[in-house]
C-alpha cells in the first residue's frame, strides 16, 4: 500500500489578484473572493509554506489597504523579518509599519531583529530597519534602540545618515529625553552637501528646537549659516534634480523657512539676521506656479512671526493681498485665514486690501465667505464704518441662512461701537432686522428698544418708521417686537404727525390699533409677541383719547384667551381698567431713559479697529429721596392683601427686559410680571421710600462678611432636573439683614432659557431681589445662575418665603410656585 502527500497548488500572484478582485462588479461579489482568499492564505500559514509565505503577506497587504481585516497575518510578518532574504524582510517590514502598532503587545518581538538589522552589512537591510523604527517604533524599543540610531547618524554613508536623521526625530517624539544623546551628531549636519541628509536635518534640528528651550538657545548660532543655504538655493540653485517648475528645491526651502521662524521668534539678533533674506525671497519667487506660492506663504508667516521690520510686514501683507486675487480658492482661503491673524497687528497695512477682501464676500465657496465676514468686521472703525456696513448688509440679503446670525451679530457689535449717529445706528439695526430679524440673538430686541428709548429727539422718526415696516409683514417676530413696544410707548407721537426728519405720515387712532389688533391674531405671531401687543394695546390707553373703550373691549377678550401668559396680563389689565382705574395713568407712564450700569470705574479702554483710547462710561446717580406713598399704598393692594411685602427694585438695568420681573404677587391672585421687555408696570409705579439697608450697596464698605459665617445652606427647590440652593451671609453694617445667595442648576440634557426668580416673603420682612448673573440655565450641571437677595429681618422672626420659577425648556413654557420654610435658624436669629 502507498501514501499519496496532496499538496496544496501554489497560490496566485499578487497581480493576478488584483485582476480578478478588479472584475467584481458588486460589492458583495468582491466580499466573496476575498473571503476565498483570505481563507486559502490561512490554510497556507497554517501549513508553515515558507515557500509562498512572502507571496501570501503581500497579498494580504493589499486587502488591508482596500479594508478587510489582516490581522492575522502580523506573526507571518515576523517570519519574514527574521529571513535572511531581503525580498522576505522588505514584505515583512512593510507589514509590520501596516499592520502592527505599539497596542499590540507583538511589535516588542521585533526589538532584537530590527537591532541587528541596524548593524547588518547591506545598507538596504539597515535602510529597512531604520524605516520600521521610525515608523512604528513604541517608547520602549525606542530607548533600546537609541543607540544604534545614534550611531548610524555620525555614519558617512548619506543613505543610512537621512534615514536615521528622520528615524531620530521619531524617537525624539516618543522619548523626548534621549534628545541630548543626539546632539553631538548634529554638529556637522548642515554642511552636509548631499540634499536628502540635508532636508532630514533641518527636520531634526526643527523638532528639537521645538520640544527644548534649552535646544533652542544653542541652534540660534547656525541662523547665518541656514541664511546661506537659503540664499545659495534662491541666487545659484543648489541641485538641478530637485528643481519643481523651475524653483530649485522648494521643499528644502520651506523646511528652512519654518525653522527660522523657530529661531527667530522673540529674538531680535537672530530676527535681523534673516531679514534680508527673507525680504529676497519674497521678492524673487516666481509666483505663477503653486510650488512659489507655497514658498511665498511660508515666508509670509515667518515675516509674522518673528520681531521682522515694519516694511517686511508690509510686504508680506502685500503677499496676501495677491493671494486673494489668485483664481485658486485654496490660496485665497489661506490669504484670508493669514490676514485675520494679523489684523490686529498691521491693521493699517491689511486696511489697504478692504476692496480686495470685501469682493470675497461674493465667492461662490462657502469657507472664503466666512473668512471674509469675518476679516471685514474685524477691519470695521470709525472711518470707514458706513461704507463697511452697506456691504456687509448687502452681504446679510443675500447670504445663505447659516452665515446670517453671525452676520447680524457682527453688525449689531460694530454699530454699537462704531455708530456715527443715533439716527444712524437705528436704522441699521432696523434693516437687519428688517432682513434677518428671525436669525437675531435673543438680546438684539431689549437691546434696540434701550437705543430707542435714550435717543428721546428720535422717538417720533424711529416710531413712524418702525409702523411703515410691520404694514401687512409680521414675518420677522423681533422686529414686530419692537415696533408694538414703540407703538404703545409713542402711539401719541405717530398720531400727531410731529416727526422731523421725514415727512409724517397721517394714522388715525384706530389704524394704529387694528395694526396691534392683526398681530395679535396673526398665525406668525409668538406668545412673546403677542404679549408685547396687548401691553401696547393697554399703554395706549392713556395715550389716545378717542379709542379707550375699543382698547378695553380688546383686553376684556383675551382675557379668556387659551395662552396662559395672554389672560394672565389681559385679566391684570382689565383689573386696572376697574378698580384701579385712578392709577392707570401712573402705571403706564412712559418709560425713562435706561442707562447702562457698569462695574469698570470711571473710565475703561476701549479697543478699536486700528485706534484706542480712553472712552468715560456714563453712570446713573442712586435714586434719592422718598417717593409719595399714597399710591404705593394703592399698589400694595392691588398686589393682593396686607401680608406681602413687594421686591423694592435695584438700580435700572441695561436691558428693559428684566423690567417685569420688578412688582411681583406670590401670595395673592394677581400678577403684574409679565413677558420680558413688554411689562408697563416698573417704568411709572412710584418707588417705595427705601430703607437704609438697601442703600449699603452704594457705600465703600463691604457689603457682607467675606469669612463664611458658618450658616448651613439648603436646597429650596429640586424639580424636573432644576435645582435651587441657598446660601446665608450676615451683612457688616447691618446685623438685621441676611444676604441670601441662590443658585440655579440643571441637570437635564437641554438649556432652561428665559429662567425668572421671583419671591415674596410676609409683611414684617423686607426684601430686595438684585439681578441675575443671566437668564440661561446651562445643562448637565455645566454652569449656575447666581441671584442674590438680601432680606430685613428687624423682629428676628422665623423667616419664611414664597418663590416663583419660570423658564422655557424643550420648547414648552414652564412655571412653579414652591414655599421655602427650612431656613436654617442661624439665618434669622
Amino acid at each position: 500500500m502507498s501514501f499519496h502527500i496532496q499538496r496544496m497548488p501554489a497560490p496566485i500572484r499578487l497581480r493576478e489578484l488584483i485582476r480578478t478582485i478588479r472584475t467584481a462588479r458588486t460589492q458583495a461579489e468582491e466580499r466573496e473572493m476575498i473571503q476565498k482568499e483570505c481563507a486559502a492564505i490561512r490554510s497556507s500559514f497554517r501549513e508553515e509554506d515558507n515557500t509562498y509565505r512572502c507571496r501570501n503577506v503581500a497579498k494580504l497587504l493589499y486587502m488591508h489597504m482596500l479594508g478587510y481585516p489582516a490581522h492575522f497575518g502580523q506573526l507571518e510578518c515576523l517570519k519574514l523579518i527574521a529571513s535572511q532574504k531581503f525580498t522576505d524582510k522588505r514584505i515583512g517590514y512593510l507589514g509590520a509599519m501596516l499592520l502592527l502598532d505599539e497596542r499590540q503587545d507583538v511589535h516588542l518581538l521585533m526589538t532584537n531583529c530590527i537591532k541587528n538589522d541596524l548593524n547588518h552589512s547591506t545598507q538596504y537591510v539597515q535602510g529597512l530597519a531604520l524605516c520600521t523604527l521610525g515608523c512604528m517604533g513604541s517608547s520602549e524599543m525606542c530607548r533600546d534602540l537609541a543607540g544604534e540610531v545614534e550611531k548610524l547618524l555620525k555614519t558617512s554613508n548619506s543613505y543610512l545618515r537621512k534615514k536615521a536623521a528622520l528615524c531620530a526625530v521619531h524617537v525624539i517624539r516618543k522619548v523626548p529625553e534621549l534628545m541630548e544623546m543626539f546632539l553631538p551628531a548634529t554638529k556637522n549636519l548642515l554642511n552636509e552637501k548631499n540634499h536628502g541628509v540635508l532636508h532630514t536635518s533641518v527636520v531634526l534640528l526643527t523638532e528639537m528646537c521645538e520640544r527644548s528651550p534649552d535646544m533652542l538657545a544653542h541652534f540660534r548660532k547656525l541662523v547665518p549659516q541656514l541664511v546661506r543655504i537659503l540664499k545659495n538655493l534662491i541666487m545659484s540653485g543648489y541641485s538641478p534634480e530637485h528643481d519643481v517648475s523651475g524653483i530649485s528645491d522648494p521643499f528644502l526651502q520651506v523646511r528652512i523657512l519654518r525653522l527660522l521662524r523657530i529661531l527667530g521668534r522673540n529674538d531680535d539678533d537672530s530676527s535681523e539676521a534673516m531679514n534680508d533674506i527673507l525680504a529676497q525671497v519674497a521678492t524673487n519667487t516666481e509666483t505663477s506656479k503653486n510650488v512659489g506660492n507655497a514658498i511665498l506663504y511660508e515666508t509670509v508667516l515667518t515675516i509674522m512671526d518673528i520681531k521682522s521690520e515694519s516694511g517686511l510686514r508690509v510686504l508680506a501683507i502685500n503677499i496676501l493681498g495677491r493671494f486673494l486675487l489668485n483664481n485658486d480658492k485654496n490660496i485665497r482661503y489661506v490669504a484670508l485665514t493669514s490676514l485675520l491673524k494679523t489684523v490686529q497687528t498691521d491693521h493699517n497695512a491689511v486696511q489697504r486690501h478692504r476692496s480686495t477682501i470685501v469682493d470675497c464676500l461674493k465667492d461662490l465657496d462657502v469657507s472664503i465667505k466666512r473668512r471674509a465676514m469675518e476679516l471685514s468686521f474685524a477691519l470695521v472703525n470709525g472711518n470707514n464704518i458706513r461704507g463697511m456696513m452697506k456691504e456687509l448688509l448687502y452681504f446679510l440679503d443675500s447670504c445663505e441662512p447659516e452665515f446670517k446670525a453671525d452676520c447680524a451679530s457682527g453688525i449689531f457689535l460694530a454699530a454699537e461701537k462704531y455708530a456715527p449717529s443715533k439716527r444712524w445706528h437705528i436704522d441699521t439695526i432696523m434693516r437687519v432686522l428688517t432682513t434677518a430679524g428671525s436669525y437675531v440673538r435673543d438680546d438684539a430686541v431689549p437691546n434696540l428698544i434701550q437705543l430707542i428709548t435714550n435717543s428721546v429727539e428720535m422717538h417720533a422718526y424711529t416710531v413712524q418708521r418702525l409702523y411703515k415696516a410691520i404694514l401687512g409683514d409680521y414675518s420677522q417676530q423681533p422686529l414686530v417686537q419692537v415696533a408694538a413696544w414703540c407703538i404703545g410707548e409713542y402711539g401719541d407721537l405717530l398720531v400727531s404727525g410731529q416727526c422731523e426728519e421725514e415727512e409724517p405720515i397721517q394714522v388715525t387712532e384706530d389704524e394704529v390699533l387694528d395694526i396691534l389688533e392683526s398681530v395679535l391674531i396673526s398665525n406668525m405671531s409668538t406668545s412673546v409677541t403677542r404679549g408685547y401687543a396687548l401691553t401696547a394695546i393697554m399703554k395706549l390707553s392713556t395715550r389716545f383719547t378717542c379709542t379707550v373703550n375699543r382698547i378695553k373691549k380688546v383686553v376684556s377678550i383675551y382675557g379668556s384667551s387659551i395662552d396662559v401668559e395672554l389672560q394672565q396680563r389681559a385679566v391684570e389689565y382689565n383689573a386696572l381698567f376697574k378698580k384701579y382705574d385712578h392709577m392707570r395713568s401712573a402705571l403706564l407712564e412712559r418709560m425713562p431713559v435706561m442707562e447702562k450700569v457698569t462695574t469698570n470705574g470711571p473710565t475703561e479702554i476701549v479697543q478699536t479697529n486700528g485706534e484706542t483710547e480712553p472712552a468715560p462710561l456714563e453712570t446713573k446717580p442712586p435714586p434719592s429721596g422718598p417717593q409719595p406713598t399714597s399710591q404705593a399704598n394703592d399698589l400694595l393692594d392691588l398686589l393682593g392683601g396686607n401680608d406681602i411685602t413687594p421686591v423694592i427694585p435695584t438700580a435700572p438695568t441695561s436691558k428693559p427686559a428684566s423690567a417685569g420681573g420688578e412688582l411681583l404677587d406670590l401670595l395673592g391672585d394677581i400678577n403684574l410680571t409679565g413677558a420680558p421687555a413688554a411689562a408697563p408696570a416698573p417704568a411709572s409705579v412710584p418707588q417705595i421710600s427705601q430703607p437704609p439697608f438697601l442703600l449699603d450697596g452704594l457705600s465703600s464698605q463691604p457689603l457682607f462678611n467675606d469669612i463664611a459665617t458658618g450658616i448651613p445652606s439648603i436646597t429650596a427647590y429640586s424639580k424636573n432636573g432644576l435645582k435651587i440652593e441657598f446660601t446665608f451671609e450676615r451683612s457688616n453694617t447691618n446685623p438685621s439683614v441676611t444676604v441670601i445667595t441662590i443658585q440655579a442648576s440643571n441637570s437635564t440634557e437641554l438649556d432652561m432659557t428665559d429662567f425668572v426668580f421671583q419671591a415674596a416673603v410676609p409683611k414684617t420682612f423686607q426684601l430686595q431681589l438684585l439681578s441675575p448673573s443671566s437668564s440661561i440655565v446651562p445643562a448637565f450641571n455645566t454652569g449656575t445662575i447666581t441671584q442674590v437677595i438680601k432680606v430685613l429681618n428687624p423682629q428676628k422672626q422665623q423667616l419664611r418665603m414664597r418663590i416663583k420659577l419660570t423658564y422655557n425648556h424643550k420648547g414648552s413654557a414652564m412655571q412653579d410656585l414652591a414655599e421655602v420654610n427650612n431656613f436654617p435658624p442661624q439665618s434669622w436669629q
